[in-house]
């Protein structure tokens, strides 16, 4: 293998209508609708799609889920993206879940028991959906559900990873991208990292190889971040660090969790 120096890319100039792009993209995924139309308006830059079309309504149906209220997330799902649930029925029973859930959480547990038998059950036909549907079946026998050991269905975690697999499964249905750049950029370098680190790793002398390890891991990611905080404070916003749990959950790593985002007076 050849020998890697990182410092030839300590130089490598960035576009800032590249970072501005990665931004936008981030704020329109997140349905951060002000925020945008101020970076656009704040930068003069071109649209050359529709970037905010729907927005209002995609962020409506995210916050619906989020915040457990998943009847009403179908029924603007199904206004905004017809046939959308009926073809993703992966999609349709973690929505329905999520409102037995909060059935239970309420203390209606006959109501959510009659809820399971009408919808959820025939979703118990496919045999993936058995154990999970088990389980909410189970957190009927709990006085105190978030005290069982089903008690994740009951977390803003849970919430989150649903209200943003249909996010992704909404944007994707009016053919916009169901990942954001930003996403894509830390999850290959994520990869990048990892890779250093198995193949790299293997012919470090044990003296020096610890130190040159962390230079290379750190060029990775960090190259990343500190070229959007130098090309972005000057330009527009307030610049803050935040977790970005999604993206941690799902590539099982600690090493990259957190990305720039310009926030404004988005909810």
């Amino acid at each position: 293998m050849m020998d890697f120096d990182p410092r030839v890319y300590e130089n490598v100039s960035i576009n800032d209508n590249d970072v501005r792009n990665i931004v936008l993209s981030y704020l329109v995924h997140n349905c951060f609708k002000e925020t945008a139309e101020a970076l656009l308006t704040g930068t003069g830059m071109q649209q050359s799609v529709n970037y905010l079309s729907d927005l209002d309504k995609r962020k409506a149906i995210f916050h619906f889920a989020l915040e457990g209220d998943a009847l009403r997330a179908i029924e603007l799902t199904e206004q905004l993206a017809p046939k959308l649930l009926e073809q993703n029925e992966d999609l349709h029973f973690d929505l329905l879940g999520l409102h037995f859930v909060e059935l239970v959480c309420s203390k209606k547990c006959t109501e959510a028991l009659e809820f399971a038998q009408a919808k959820l059950t025939p979703f118990g036909k496919i045999q993936k959906n058995v154990e999970k549907l088990e389980d909410f079946m189970a957190l009927l026998a709990y006085e105190e559900p978030e005290k069982s050991p089903m008690f994740h269905l009951l977390g803003s975690e849970y919430r989150q990873s649903i209200a943003d697999n249909l996010n992704r499964a909404v944007l994707a249905h009016g053919n916009l991208p169901s990942y954001s750049s930003m996403e894509r950029l830390i999850q290959q370098a994520t990869v990048i990292r990892q890779y250093l680190h198995q193949e790299l790793g293997k012919s470090l002398d044990p003296i020096n190889g610890s130190k040159k390890m962390n230079v290379l891991e750190g060029w990775s990611s960090s190259l990343l971040i500190a070229g959007f905080l130098k090309e972005l404070v000057p330009d527009f916003g307030e610049i803050i660090l935040c977790r970005y749990r999604t993206v941690r959950r799902q590539i099982k790593v600690r090493h990259v969790t957190w990305y720039t985002a310009a926030v404004y007076s988005d909810g």
